[in-house]
């Protein structure tokens, strides 16, 4: 799904400031190398993070969206340490029923309907 799909997904299913949260969290457990998503579905939730990135969450903000900016430009062991430790925080914030809620919504939703890996270089 190229980054205008994922912006017509989102169009098409309106995110909660919840919603918002848990695709942060996702980000940053992407970015820490701990995210068990394959290559394409770690491409669409980047993509679905960059579409909702500034809209209000919940519980996560300004301070989480600053380090993912960092955590893209530095791939550091220290900086993915340091990434691992704020998203453990990140999603204590969440319950698991809201995270399982989500992403149950995201598949429901079709958000990776007929990706193959030829997309992820788009």
């Amino acid at each position: 799904m190229t980054a205008d799909e994922v912006s017509a997904w989102v169009r098409a299913h309106p995110l909660s400031a919840s919603d918002v949260d848990c695709a942060t969290a996702v980000m940053l457990k992407i970015l820490d190398g701990k995210c068990k998503m394959g290559a394409v579905d770690k491409v669409v939730m980047a993509r679905l993070y960059d579409v909702v990135r500034d809209r209000p969450g919940l519980r996560l903000g300004d301070e989480c969206h600053a380090l993912i900016a960092s955590a893209r430009s530095d791939a550091s062991e220290a900086m993915k340490i340091f990434v691992y430790e704020k998203r453990v925080l990140a999603e204590t914030a969440i319950s698991r029923p809201v995270m399982k809620a989500f992403k149950a919504m995201i598949r429901e939703q079709e958000l990776f309907a007929g990706l193959g890996e030829e997309e992820v270089a788009e």
